[in-house]
């Protein structure tokens, strides 16, 4: 067992450890600090009540709040506002009228809806990266052009309900008629996206494969474009049988046969 084994498993104790929760008791509101950063290296904070059996999770307006400060508004760029609707549609998050992130649920599927609404915070955090004009598209957007390049057939925005009863999100999906591909694209590689990763693949694969009669590989296309990866990642994605493409030797033939399923 290698340190990858252990860091899945740490992973979510890693969460809990790390999330700090505060009750408000005079308006009913929890402040819940996760340990996932946000636009400004900063916690991310979600606000979570019940009222009358109705759960609701915000982020108190402090995304695009954020994104307005960092110099890359959302609601003035029609580019911005596209992708940060795709991203509510994926997440199933609304924008209300105090622009803030939101999602409604019940107390059974609060983990489901804060899962959800983090991982939106995190997406739309990211969309900071388009107010610099060196950054021409999302490198989410690059892999999907790479995809469209090579005549590939995709579902993008994948979402797959794995053994722990959570959704997962794949940036990709390509069905073939022996196997099936779950991709990721990772503009950086750290210790937190990979584990990640592997649960949530690991996650499905059992579902997933019962399911199709097929194999469910998963594929990871990395950035290394004027970057350097620590090998320890790689190792780690290899080690659980992920497949990588390295962004730079994309076109090779070896790393084209990696996308046939």
């Amino acid at each position: 067992m290698n340190w990858i084994d252990n860091s899945i498993k740490e992973y979510y104790n890693w969460l809990c450890e790390r999330t700090v929760i505060t009750n408000d008791e005079q308006t009913g509101w929890s402040v819940i600090m996760t340990p996932f950063l946000g636009l400004f290296n900063d916690n991310i904070e979600i606000y979570a009540k019940l009222d009358n059996g109705k759960l609701i999770l915000s982020d108190d307006g402090m995304t695009l709040s954020n994104l307005e400060l960092a110099g890359a508004s959302v609601l003035r760029s029609p580019k911005r506002k596209e992708w940060l609707e795709m991203i509510f549609l994926n997440y199933g998050i609304t924008l209300n009228e105090k622009n803030e992130l939101q999602v409604i649920g019940t107390e059974k599927n609060f983990n489901q809806k804060k899962h959800n609404l983090i991982c939106a915070i995190s997406e739309v955090s990211d969309m900071a990266m388009m107010a610099k004009h060196t950054v021409s598209s999302l490198f989410k957007e690059d892999v999907k052009a790479y995809l469209d390049e090579q005549n590939i057939i995709y579902t993008p925005q994948f979402i797959a309900k794995g053994s722990t009863g959570i959704d997962f999100t794949f940036d990709f999906q390509i069905a073939g008629r022996q196997k099936e591909l779950v991709l990721k694209s990772f503009n950086s590689l750290n210790k937190i996206n990979v584990p990640n990763f592997l649960f949530s693949w690991e996650d499905i694969k059992p579902a997933r494969e019962k399911v199709s009669g097929k194999e469910l590989k998963g594929l990871a296309i990395v950035n290394n474009v004027d970057k350097e990866i620590k090998q320890e990642y790689l190792d780690a994605l290899e080690s659980k049988g992920a497949e990588i493409i390295l962004w730079g030797q994309r076109h090779q033939p070896d790393m084209l046969e990696k996308l046939v399923a």
